[in-house]
């Protein structure tokens, strides 16, 4: 009777050992999450910059190179993805009003033409583009590429006064590099520097010449912008 109720005793205590084994087993653990900004969400926003490059005549007997440059402002929107790496991937619009502009001397046969010049003009320029980035918590550095278009216009100069013009809207390329920061979880900063070649616009009914005007430029561009 003693050893059964030994037995007994040490049994029952071996099952509340057990119970309390499986209580703290089956206690769930707190949740780690990972930590940092999200850049997941779209986003639109103001810009403003400047830019300075390249306005030239390409045609067989003439020339007329010309240092363009001007202010330029405007909206952009776009949408970033960030995966589980911390890569984020994306893509970005925008369009902005343009005062890029420069005259450029007319040189035909190698001979400036006295009060001869050329006005080139971009007067709004776009761009569609891609982005790929690497998000270090609140910043994120980009490249970026894609599509760049633009309203352009290329004036004959004779003595300072206008007397032909040729306005087109041009399709080219651009590339950039840029970084963001997350001020606040909805407010983002940006700086960026692009490089576009808006491509030629052609002419011709200038006599027997035709030929076409080039458009490039570099772009530092500065924006705010709200994010989704």
């Amino acid at each position: 009777m003693k050893n059964f109720l030994l037995t007994s005793v040490f049994l029952v205590g071996l099952s509340g050992i057990a119970s309390a084994a499986d209580a703290v087993v089956l206690e769930p653990s707190p949740e780690i999450l990972p930590a940092g900004f999200a850049w997941t969400g779209g986003y639109v926003g103001l810009q403003a910059g400047y830019g300075w490059g390249d306005g030239e005549l390409l045609a067989d007997v003439a020339a007329a190179p010309a240092d363009i440059d001007g202010w330029l402002g405007g909206v952009y929107a776009g949408y970033n993805h960030q995966l589980a790496n911390n890569i984020v991937v994306g893509i970005d619009a925008d369009i902005a009003w343009s005062g890029v502009d420069g005259i450029g001397q007319v040189i035909l046969l190698g001979f400036p033409v006295p009060g001869g010049g050329i006005d080139y003009e971009l007067n709004w320029t776009g761009a569609v583009r891609a982005k790929l980035g690497y998000a270090v918590d609140r910043f994120l550095p980009y490249i970026a590429g894609g599509v760049a278009f633009a309203g352009a216009d290329a004036t004959l100069l004779g003595n300072g006064t206008p007397f032909q013009e040729f306005s087109d809207t041009l399709v080219g390329w651009t590339v950039g590099v840029g970084v963001e920061y997350a001020i606040t979880d909805k407010l983002l900063a940006r700086a960026e520097y692009r490089y576009t070649d808006y491509g030629d616009l052609d002419f011709s009914g200038l006599g027997s010449t035709t030929g076409s005007f080039g458009f490039k430029t570099n772009d530092v561009r500065f924006g705010v912008a709200y994010k989704f």
